[in-house]
């Protein structure tokens, strides 16, 4: 049996990563780091699950469903329903774990509309800038939080 159970959720266009504007996210690939973060839960002994979607009701069906099922937490990344989503912003307030808030660019060094989050609204903590490596910081932060 698991310490805890994580869910590692991805927005739009996040399935081109290692191919889409990799001077901006990175040649990892997101299976490179879904593999890497489930690898990292289980040395911890924590489950993890993870899911991408272009589709905003289905990772707000996602969210719903970790209500449910013991999920802990939720490390999301939500791409650009981050600046959009009111719906994702509600989903998340109704789930009682943590969530922590991950983008693998520094946001607030692009595009002044991407500097506004709704879900930075609802999350306990914010990981900007740091690539791959924000979605371990979250995952060590929920680990070490237990």
């Amino acid at each position: 049996m698991s310490k805890g159970k994580v869910l590692v959720l991805h927005g739009p266009n996040l399935n081109l990563l290692g191919t889409r504007q990799p001077e901006i996210y990175g040649h990892e690939t997101l299976a490179d780091i879904d593999n890497g973060l489930r690898q990292h839960a289980l040395l911890e002994d924590w489950g993890l699950a993870s899911r991408q979607s272009n589709h905003e009701g289905e990772l707000i069906d996602a969210i719903h469903a970790a209500r449910l099922d013991a999920t802990q937490a939720i490390i999301i990344n939500p791409a650009a329903f981050t600046h959009t989503s009111v719906a994702i912003l509600d989903a998340l307030n109704a789930f009682e774990g943590t969530v922590i808030e991950v983008h693998l660019s520094n946001v607030h060094k692009r595009e002044s509309f991407r500097h506004h989050s709704y879900v930075s609204l609802r999350a306990d903590g914010v990981i900007a800038g740091l690539g791959s490596q924000g979605y371990y910081a979250a995952l060590d932060a929920v680990i070490k939080a237990g």
